[in-house]
């Protein structure tokens, strides 16, 4: 029925992707990262803080790409789900492509396209071909690329791509204009960042520090009236935009202050959507008015119900299972309300009970597994649990849990020493540098935290004094003044 459209889809390809594509050895991980510091550069949320929906359009869609790209990189992955993806693209002086609409006054422009491709390269070209962004530097990633210039590809314009002085800055790409000769070009360097960006960075947290000041307050009230474990965002919303929520939850206690401390001994999080999380976090929708977080708090003891429902439930598994432990990881698994993740597990439960699997009773204690509602092969996860599709077959799943569990206790063991290491190496970088503040991003691994720790702990970096630096996958700002570096920077010049 669709054959009709194969056609189609090979001209596309070709449009998009340089011919020099056949011709080169697949991307590493590591290379994507780099080769998308364009197109990251170009959609990061916190250059939307003045425009919160544009932001949160860009950041649903940066996880949901995340994730895309990290399938790709499974063993064994076979074709992924075409996947539909938002984003707000910030102006530069290229003309838009067709399909994409204009940029507005405020100096964005909405791009809409589907990924549906099988490696990383192609992926890579696709997305920065839909955002009008150069490829030429993913060239030199690549050693067996043909010899002919990028200029005679199909679908790549021949005329000089002109790009605001902050690309080359961010980038470390040469500005042409101020190398006209061609000779070489410095990669950027942590040292050569810190120079060009420190001041600013300084500027931004001083002016930041009284609404700091501020957050804590509300935060502290809010927590002690409401009798709350905890206060989070799930996005990285300014500090102004998280004192505006806080305000907000603090006018409506005061108007129903008996209703609200239904949620006590709980952790609230400002994210997307109103409800219960599947850890069991109350969830305030950011876009929702006080009447819908009211009713959300007035069904909190149904909440609580199916709670401890699904815990009974996840035991019930964890019984047919050998004594395995179901977990929920929110670093790795989709965001879902506590209905939808009861929904996965009932489901999960009753194909396990329809065809019991006969294992020893706690012969795998120990071990950890979570849900995934996709229909990949259950898989070994390097941090040590078993990622189980919702519809494994009972048989496959035994095969696979038993042949695999040695391996998973070893990697359980290995995760544990390395977060100890990470701990250790996060508390002497705060004092060696004086950091007010050290973190990471949730998808930056403890390996590739502690890589970076290490290396940084070789180096004498006076400009990080009394700053708040998180480590991430490239260079940023941030609208309050933290410093995001790459875990993987570069600690001396390069020329090329």
């Amino acid at each position: 029925m669709l054959r009709h459209l194969r056609p189609l889809r090979r001209f596309c390809l070709e449009q998009t992707h340089p011919h020099w594509l056949h011709y080169s050895r697949a991307l590493s991980g590591a290379e994507a990262v780099h080769a998308l510091r364009p197109f990251y550069f170009a959609v990061h949320p916190d250059f939307f803080g003045q425009h919160p929906r544009e932001r949160e359009v860009n950041e649903n869609s940066l996880k949901r790409l995340s994730a895309y790209l990290e399938n790709l990189q499974r063993p064994g992955t076979k074709a992924l789900k075409p996947t539909p993806l938002t984003f707000y693209v910030r102006d530069t002086d290229q003309a838009s492509s067709d399909g994409q609409e204009s940029p507005n006054s405020s100096g964005f422009r909405a791009v809409k396209f589907t990924l549906h491709t099988r490696d990383l390269l192609s992926t890579v070209l696709y997305i920065l071909n839909s955002c009008s962004l150069s490829v030429e530097h993913i060239q030199s990633l690549n050693t067996n690329v043909h010899s002919q210039p990028l200029r005679e590809a199909k679908g790549t314009p021949d005329r000089p791509i002109k790009w605001n002085r902050s690309y080359y800055a961010f980038t470390g790409f040469k500005d042409p204009d101020q190398d006209p000769e061609h000779f070489s070009r410095k990669e950027t360097t942590l040292t050569s960042w810190l120079e060009n960006n420190g001041n600013i960075a300084v500027k931004k947290l001083k002016n930041s520090l009284p609404l700091r000041r501020e957050l804590g307050r509300l935060k502290d009230e809010l927590s002690n009236l409401l009798q709350l474990s905890d206060i989070r965002w799930q996005r990285s919303w300014g500090i102004a935009h998280r004192c505006s929520q806080l305000h907000s939850l603090g006018r409506l206690a005061q108007q129903n202050l008996e209703t609200l401390q239904q949620a006590r001994g709980c952790t609230l999080v400002f994210t997307d959507r109103s409800g219960m999380s599947a850890v069991g976090h109350v969830m305030l929708g950011t876009v929702d008015v006080h009447h819908h977080w009211t009713k959300l708090f007035e069904r909190l003891p149904s909440y609580f119900d199916l709670r401890r429902k699904l815990m009974l439930l996840e035991d019930r598994i964890s019984g047919l299972l050998g004594g395995i432990q179901v977990v929920y990881i929110e670093e790795l698994q989709p965001e879902l309300t506590i209905e939808e993740y009861y929904s996965l597990l009932d489901m999960f439960c009753s194909r396990l009970q329809k065809r019991r699997i006969p294992f020893h009773p706690q012969s795998l204690r120990g071990l950890q597994m979570i849900l995934s509602s996709d229909r990949r092969a259950p898989s070994l996860h390097e941090l040590g649990h078993f990622d189980i599709p919702t519809l494994c077959d009972p048989g496959e799943l035994q095969w696979f849990v038993l042949s695999k569990a040695q391996k998973a206790r070893e990697s359980l063991k290995r995760r544990e020493r390395l977060k100890d290491i990470e701990d250790t190496l996060v508390r002497a970088s705060t004092q060696k540098f004086s950091l007010e503040k050290l973190y990471k991003e949730p998808s930056v691994s403890s390996r590739q935290m502690v890589a970076c720790l290490e290396r940084l702990a070789t180096c004498s970096l006076p400009a990080l004094s009394g700053m708040r630096l998180c480590v991430s996958h490239f260079y940023s700002v941030l609208q309050d003044g933290d410093l995001c570096i790459p875990w993987n920077w570069k600690d001396r010049e390069a020329v090329k």
